[in-house]
């Protein structure tokens, strides 16, 4: 057996929860293998709604496992409080869900010093979601990080405290007074009284040896299903640096982030939203400021599932989408809230930049730094409600183009289309 994967192809927020939950009946095995807390990942179906952000979208099915891998970090009290709000949803995964012992903690002070960090750049911030995400991978990456597996020795508290003082004194150098900043409302000390509670209890879960459990599945013949946070243009590597994550969110971050060989992977599917978004700061070539990107947001409910805060809206970038196929090597696309440009009397698709006087249809080195401008094709929209359309013979026509004219600038094929936020509203189409 091979290990699918499915990821985002833009800057996060396609769509891929729901997505996963879908696909999830198919697999036996769902695993995470990158991001934290700062993941957001939706799922809706019989009038309720679940939001998910370390746990993997595959916890709906009861039979089937749910791994957070070793490339995954986590904050105790954020998975804690996930964990709680679906058993009062009727959904106790506890049995389900597995952790690396090898997954790096998201310490209470990590969640200070991207506040400090973030606020030291003034200006030239990221947008970070301030979930403590990029320092608890920079320890990671300079071995000072502390992992899940840690916490069940000896001299954990050792080790805690050597980092608590570290990044206290980091802190101070960047002329952050915590004492006055809280987090989820909370302040400092508070908070991460609360944090070891948490851990107490994340320590009782299921703990592996991760990088075994994936691959005695594989071996076993279990299907399995590797599931990506964020997307492809957040990629720490590839994306639109340093306007990214502290991840690899790319096809190839998988090997590293559950312990499987690259001859492993099989099917890669590719989600993205038939416009595009953005929170935060960074590159957006096909941003709109008007009455159309108004109206998108409104119609999309474009809000950031973790930070509440509204997403930038734009155009499809069709260059953009066409470099993250190559660099995840995706076999089928799946195309996400369709329905949100029924309103739409011309939709439009950049198809090429405008760069230094000259047409490109790649990105360049300097894209974060250069205007590029964006050759914009125009499609007619279809101008009728897609949300109850459930075949493809009944898509309309102008659909079926804009389809079309998507699949034969990529050069692969869109295999499902999304036509709402629930479960049961989407299009599967035809190979």
């Amino acid at each position: 057996m091979k290990i699918d994967v499915l990821l985002g192809l833009q800057w996060g927020d396609e769509g891929k929860g729901k997505i996963v939950d879908v696909l999830t009946p198919d697999y036996d095995v769902v695993a995470r293998f990158q991001g934290g807390p700062n993941a957001g990942h939706t799922i809706e179906f019989h009038g309720k709604k679940f939001v998910l952000h370390t746990i993997p979208s595959g916890v709906f099915n009861p039979n089937t496992k749910n791994l957070i891998g070793n490339g995954v970090i986590i904050d105790p009290l954020i998975l804690l409080g996930e964990i709680n709000k679906l058993k009062k949803g009727g959904v106790d995964i506890t049995k389900q869900l597995y952790i690396s012992r090898k997954a790096h903690l998201i310490l209470p002070t990590h969640r200070l010093l991207d506040a400090a960090q973030e606020a030291a750049k003034g200006a030239d911030k990221i947008g970070s979601t301030l979930k403590g995400i990029g320092p608890a991978y920079t320890d990671k990456s300079a071995r000072n990080g502390i992992r899940i597996g840690d916490s069940c020795l000896e001299n954990f508290s050792n080790q805690y405290q050597k980092q608590r003082e570290r990044h206290l004194k980091l802190i101070e150098n960047l002329d952050f007074y915590y004492s006055n900043y809280l987090i989820d409302g909370q302040d400092f000390d508070t908070y991460e009284k609360a944090w070891f509670e948490a851990l107490e209890v994340i320590k009782k879960l299921q703990l592996v040896d991760s990088e075994y459990f994936i691959n005695d599945e594989l071996t076993a013949g279990k299907r399995i299903l590797a599931e990506g946070a964020q997307g492809t243009l957040l990629d720490v590597d590839f994306g639109s640096y340093p306007f990214v994550t502290s991840s690899n969110t790319t096809a190839a971050g998988v090997c590293a982030g559950l312990g499987v060989a690259p001859n492993t992977i099989g099917e890669v599917f590719g989600i993205f939203k038939a416009y595009c978004t953005r929170v935060g700061s960074g590159p957006f070539t096909t941003e709109l400021f008007d009455a159309d990107g108004d109206l998108m947001r409104k119609q999309g409910n474009e809000f950031g599932s973790t930070t509440g805060r509204p997403r930038r809206c734009g155009w499809l970038d069709l260059p953009a989408l066409r470099y993250a196929i190559m660099l995840n090597g995706v076999t089928e696309l799946i195309m996400m809230k369709a329905d949100v440009l029924d309103a739409f009397d011309t939709i439009k698709v950049a198809t090429a930049y405008i760069y230094e006087g000259k047409e490109i249809n790649h990105l360049p080195f300097d894209a974060c730094t250069q205007n590029l401008t964006p050759v914009l094709k125009s499609l007619k929209g279809w101008k009728t409600s897609l949300v109850n359309n459930r075949e493809e013979a009944a898509m309309p026509i102008e659909l079926v183009n804009f389809i079309r004219f998507i699949e034969d600038y990529v050069k692969v094929p869109i295999r499902i289309v999304s036509t709402g936020p629930d479960r049961s509203q989407l299009i599967r189409r035809k190979k």
